[in-house]
């Protein structure tokens, strides 16, 4: 889960050693013609009930939920549905084992928005762990090069000293984003900085 560009595609592809795009089938195991939803598929819209499947692990199927970051309460009723059914389900290859919530860093001035803070707020996802992954955080390397130059360090000086200031950086963040999301109901059960591309 998580708005669109924060590098959920990414994350699964490195999980599943891939670049490729994902298959995608719908509830009854049918093939989702992906031209028809490519459009779509590239604003990070996908139904979450759809499973997505990469060929080179398929193993492994994941569902990515609709952008309702837009605010739309369907959208967000529909997800909030689908993760409750399927935390609850008694059949194995129908219950979810985990939710990765990507949160971007490179988007420093709005990392918890109001989707966030509802989904935190209003989805129980029962013993299900909500896992919240903080990514792009590699973009922080060139924040902490502008801060040291600023500092007067000449620009070769600053990418050399850089890998510091990106951890402190880092670390900052992730302790912003822990003191928001774990004042609210339903806090996440862990949190990641991912890092290397």
């Amino acid at each position: 889960m998580g708005r669109a560009n924060a590098g959920k595609t990414t994350v699964l592809q490195r999980v599943c050693n891939t670049t490729d795009q994902p298959e995608i089938f719908d509830g009854n195991g049918e093939k989702v013609d992906t031209g028809a939803v490519q459009g779509s598929l590239g604003r990070g819209y996908h139904n979450i009930e759809d499973e997505l499947v990469f060929k080179s692990n398929p193993r492994y199927v994941f569902h990515d939920s609709c952008g309702f970051e837009a605010g739309s309460e369907e959208e967000f009723d529909k997800m909030k549905k689908f993760v409750t059914d399927q935390a609850k389900s008694t059949k194995l290859e129908k219950r979810i084992h985990a939710i990765w919530y990507c949160i971007p860093l490179n988007e420093s001035h709005r990392m918890v928005m109001a989707a966030e803070r509802k989904f935190f707020n209003e989805c129980d996802s029962g013993r299900v762990p909500v896992i919240v992954l903080l990514t792009k955080a590699d973009t922080l390397n060139l924040d902490a090069v502008q801060e040291l130059m600023k500092r007067g360090l000449t620009v070769d000086d600053a990418m050399k000293e850089a890998p510091e200031i990106e951890k402190q950086l880092q670390k900052g963040y992730l302790e912003k984003i822990k003191g928001w999301l774990n004042e609210l109901k339903f806090p996440p059960q862990s949190y990641v900085v991912l890092t290397g591309k």
